[in-house]
């Protein structure tokens, strides 16, 4: 919460901080970058920085979570913060690093907003900033614990066990551990982070979803390659290079759009490589012989493109109360609808929990619909791969 003399000057100011933010964070991340060149090289997605997504997430979460303190100063933005932190705790992001930040943010503040920065106004936004760190900080805490690391030592070398090529442009890995260690348990939605050297020397991680159901001997991703360079170096370099035999390095688990216990109606949508997550889940129902009504939606270019197609399908007829619905972009399939994803037009059943997982466009209009069909904004869940653009809307 923050402090009484805060209040004001934060919520006088957070129009001018707000309506800077993208140019504070262009510098924040230059100067950071100048000073530590190992950040960009070996933590911070270099694709994110050169499209600048992470810059526009960035000033999203911060104008997020100021907005909340005035607004609801009894309560913590919970649901961002924890998307937040997971995120870092699959980087191994260490506290000691959100001193580099707030030095480097607060120096781009300065340069920016010049002498609006007062001493009362840079104190108030300190606090801010503070409260915000030390919340993922003590959240991060309590990851790294649950999963029996120090912080920050998330990091196993595996082998790839298995590699099969679903589409085109979408590739499936097996890892395994090389010391014959089962894989870390996870829940039904996690990813893990995957490290990479790649020939610059720049080890770069990107996380991918874990795409089948906890409590075998391995793990399994599926990649899509992703043209264009820097956004799809890692996926590109594992299309490429990609053996059985050869190690990566992998995170352990986390994630926070997971399966939840109980009985309860889900409605499970995807679009494209957004499947990956979903088919955890349902590998796991099928595992536990739920009987829970479950409603898979996805959505995709066309069959070809539509990585675990059958695997898919098989999944839900195994569930004695599954159904799915299927749309390809391209029409003629006669198993699926053509054209976009379009929740109004199914039975869903009272008081369903909906985990949503594709590009953005796809999501933000099955949320509204499902929102404008009665369901509570609080049981529509989602996970964006790469920063997430969407936090003042949907967070």
């Amino acid at each position: 919460m923050l402090s009484e003399q805060a209040v004001p000057v934060v919520r006088a100011t957070l129009p001018a901080v707000g309506g800077a933010l993208d140019e504070i964070t262009e510098r924040f991340y230059a100067g950071m970058f100048a000073a530590h060149p190992e950040l960009l090289r070996d933590l911070f997605n270099r694709g994110n920085q050169a499209t600048g997504d992470q810059r526009k997430a960035l000033a999203g979460s911060i104008a997020a979570f100021a907005g909340a303190l005035l607004e609801h100063p009894g309560t913590r933005p919970d649901v961002m913060l924890s998307r937040i932190a997971h995120k870092h705790a699959s980087l191994g992001v260490t506290s000691e690093q959100y001193k580099i930040v707030h030095e480097h943010l607060f120096a781009a503040i300065v340069a920016v907003l010049g002498d609006a920065v007062t001493p009362e106004v840079a104190q108030a936004w300190d606090e801010v900033y503070w409260l915000m760190a030390n919340a993922l900080i003590a959240l991060e805490a309590r990851l790294y614990q649950e999963r029996g690391v120090a912080e920050g030592e998330v990091w196993h070398t595996m082998e790839i066990a298995g590699r099969e090529e679903e589409t085109d442009d979408t590739v499936s890995f097996t890892l395994r551990h090389t010391d014959g260690r089962p894989a870390a348990a996870f829940r039904p939605g996690q990813y893990v982070s995957v490290q990479v050297t790649l020939p610059d020397g720049a080890r770069q991680i990107r996380q991918y979803s874990l795409s089948t159901a906890p409590g075998r001997p391995d793990l399994r991703i599926t990649v899509k390659r992703v043209d264009g360079d820097p956004a799809g170096e890692v996926s590109s370099w594992l299309h490429a290079h990609g053996a059985v035999g050869d190690q990566v390095t992998v995170s352990e688990p986390f994630g926070d759009l997971v399966l939840p216990e109980g009985d309860g109606p889900l409605l499970l949508a995807s679009a494209g490589i957004g499947s990956t997550p979903m088919l955890a889940m349902l590998d796991h129902l099928v595992a536990t012989r739920s009987t829970r009504p479950v409603t898979v939606v996805h959505a995709d270019r066309s069959p070809a493109g539509h990585a675990h197609r059958e695997e898919l399908r098989r999944l839900v007829d195994a569930l004695p109360q599954g159904s799915l619905h299927l749309w390809y972009e391209e029409p003629g399939a006669a198993d699926a609808r053509p054209g976009r994803a379009d929740v109004t037009a199914l039975d869903l059943p009272e008081g369903v929990t909906a985990y949503l997982c594709g590009p953005l466009p796809f999501m933000r209009a099955v949320r509204g619909d499902l929102i404008g069909r009665g369901v509570a904004a609080a049981d529509v869940h989602y996970e964006v791969f790469g920063p997430d653009l969407w936090l003042g809307a949907a967070a």
